[in-house]
């Protein structure tokens, strides 16, 4: 499904037939216009002649060094390769160099693997983001014998990332996958902040009556904003904590990289007062300030959202003023404001009040501005 999605988005169907080609496994590959649920998709279609064929990781180092693909692919297949092993090896308690690569090292497998590498390469691709995993459910015939989906080698592959279970009940996410993902991309998300390029939708064999069974790529280029536009936003009510644990809680979630943390008073049941804690993280560190706000303060429950933030292109550059450096913080639209930090630090050192500085590092802007 990825190398028909890539091949959608414009990766070059002739490089990818050439490269399955030169590994000489009994494999020949084509591509084909389908729709699934109504979109429109290309389909990856691997024809073989060899079935279930037994190869250790070194057989297979060394025939893609001998094929005929650029040296960029052939790094990213070959750690693919290893991540795969890897995990086979943990999951049956055997050294890498005596797994079998059953499936996996069948040419069907094998072109799967060349394929995407070979695609990303054709595209230019330096900046992989995946976003959570769908991994199905239910269960999957594998060498040895009926297993869980997620299968244990994919679940090992994907330890660390987001992953979920929605729709039919079959196994959406082989190793086979898991090893690609795991293995090439930078992280695991939301849609970073790009300027969209290209769309691609690669199919799956099955046209599924409750989801379209396809994968989709987006190709772009970064727009430079950096921070998260998926967030997720953690709050407890808070009513008989000592204020000052509150402040150190409060900079212990600073500290640790949230985007932001803000406490409001309240007036809770009973008249009691109390105040709203509220974090704004990246869904990646959700769980990490979960953990902080019940280690740290005296709530017994809180509340875990997903929201959108939405964010503008912002820079820095550095004026000079009467009492030193100043950085000032630039947006695209042309928004200006003096960095805090630097401000109170000349404040502190001058013994000018705080405001007077805001006031010169403003003016030393304008007017460079002019």
């Amino acid at each position: 499904m990825l190398v028909g999605a890539l091949a959608d988005a414009g990766a070059d169907q002739a490089a990818i037939v050439n490269a399955i080609a030169s590994l000489e496994i009994g494999a020949a590959v084509s591509f084909e216009k389908v729709k699934r649920a109504g979109i429109a998709a290309t389909k990856y279609r691997v024809e073989v002649q060899e079935q279930h064929h037994h190869r250790h990781l070194n057989d297979i180092a060394q025939m893609i060094h001998r094929a005929g693909f650029s040296g960029v692919a052939k790094q990213k297949v070959n750690h693919v390769f290893l991540q795969l092993g890897m995990a086979e090896a943990e999951v049956h308690q055997i050294p890498i160099d005596k797994v079998h690569f059953h499936e996996v090292g069948a040419a069907d497998s094998i072109a799967d693997i060349v394929g995407a590498c070979v695609a990303f390469d054709q595209l230019g691709i330096d900046n992989i983001v995946c976003s959570p995993v769908n991994v199905g459910s239910g269960t999957v015939k594998a060498e040895h014998g009926v297993l869980p989906v997620p299968a244990p080698a994919t679940a090992l592959l994907l330890k660390g990332a987001p992953v979920y279970s929605r729709g039919p009940a079959v196994e959406l996410t082989t190793p086979t996958g898991a090893a690609v993902a795991a293995t090439l991309a930078s992280g695991f998300g939301a849609l970073p902040p790009l300027k969209i390029s290209a769309i691609g939708y690669g199919a799956g064999d099955h046209d599924f009556a409750e989801q379209a069974n396809v994968l989709r790529v987006i190709l772009g280029e970064p727009t430079g904003a950096e921070e998260a536009i998926a967030v997720s936003v953690i709050e407890a009510n808070i009513d008989d904590l000592n204020p000052q644990v509150l402040g150190y809680t409060m900079e212990r979630l600073l500290a640790e990289g949230a985007l932001d943390v803000t406490v409001s008073p309240l007036i809770m049941k009973k008249g009691r007062p109390g105040n709203l804690l509220r974090i704004i993280a990246k869904p990646e560190h959700r769980e990490r300030f979960v953990r902080i706000v019940f280690d740290e303060t005296t709530t017994l429950g809180l509340r875990v959202y997903s929201a959108e933030r939405r964010v503008q292109v912002r820079g820095f550059t550095e004026v000079e003023t009467r009492y030193g450096k100043v950085r000032m913080k630039v947006s695209g639209d042309g928004q200006y404001a003096p960095e805090y930090e630097d401000c109170r630090k000349l404040a502190h050192t001058s013994g000018v009040p705080l405001k007077d500085i805001i006031a010169e590092a403003n003016y030393a802007y304008l007017n460079r501005s002019r």
